[in-house]
């Protein structure tokens, strides 16, 4: 063979080789790792008399996500785990906010005492993207207030977040129809991730693909599927749910 073929085969197996990197790098700059948990309003499992703000930012800071969604959150806490996270924050009111700026003077001091009376929120944090819309929807007032909120990053993935009525499946189910019903028509054809507590086992989310889940909190797709088995994260007691970590890429 000659030395110029020899040349030009090497040439060719090294271009082959930088397209396949390169494709390669596309989809790992895709692929979305998306935590949620539910906070139990900045609670722990045997409750702990002091503030855990802290520990919950620690956890959150160390652990690799793209987006988290959060339920249970305490109302004031949302900018401080970003500010820790290096994240944006959004945040949906729940329930049990009608006296929160003396609730918070306790609960922010022994949370173990106040429980969910110290007011209650979602939140969304999302990292390395810009944020161009965030919606929300009321979807019920009794008996609890129940919200389904989102955000488009720039990109044009809509990141929703929900936690579901308590207590009584069948009500769960119906936050959780209509909850997917808004995300969709937000996103319109643009692709959306949907998580949160949903409060059943077995959610059916109409118009999404399921990612994966613990117990009664998941994740699901429309345009993005799963990418790698989910996994539940150690946060040293913190919350009755365990964190939920599902990866996802486009479909």
């Amino acid at each position: 063979m000659r030395a110029a073929e020899q040349r030009e085969q090497v040439v060719a197996r090294q271009f082959r080789t930088g397209e396949e990197v390169s494709r390669q790098a596309r989809e790992d700059s895709a692929v979305m790792r998306i935590l949620t948990w539910n906070l139990f309003h900045g609670r722990a499992v045997p409750d702990r008399p002091r503030p855990l703000g802290g520990a919950f930012a620690a956890c959150l800071r160390e652990w690799e996500w793209d987006a988290a969604l959060l339920q249970e959150v305490p109302p004031w806490w949302p900018p401080h785990l970003a500010a820790a996270c290096g994240a944006q924050s959004f945040t949906a009111r729940t329930s049990r906010n009608q006296v929160l700026p003396l609730a918070r003077v306790f609960a922010a001091r022994r949370p173990d005492i106040v429980k969910s009376w110290g007011g209650g929120s979602n939140a969304i944090l999302v990292r390395g993207h810009r944020v161009t819309a965030h919606a929300q929807l009321r979807l019920r007032l009794r008996p609890e207030r129940r919200v389904v909120h989102a955000v488009r990053r720039d990109d044009g993935l809509w990141l929703a977040n929900l936690h579901a009525s308590a207590y009584d499946r069948a009500e769960a189910q119906v936050d959780i129809t209509r909850a997917a019903a808004a995300v969709r028509g937000w996103a319109g054809d643009e692709p959306a991730i949907f998580g949160g507590d949903m409060n059943t086992r077995r959610p059916q989310v109409p118009g999404f693909a399921h990612a994966g889940g613990h117990v009664i909190d998941h994740v699901f797709g429309h345009g993005y599927v799963v990418a790698a088995p989910v996994q539940t994260l150690a946060a040293g007691g913190l919350s009755d749910h365990e964190p939920v970590l599902a990866t996802l890429k486009p479909a």
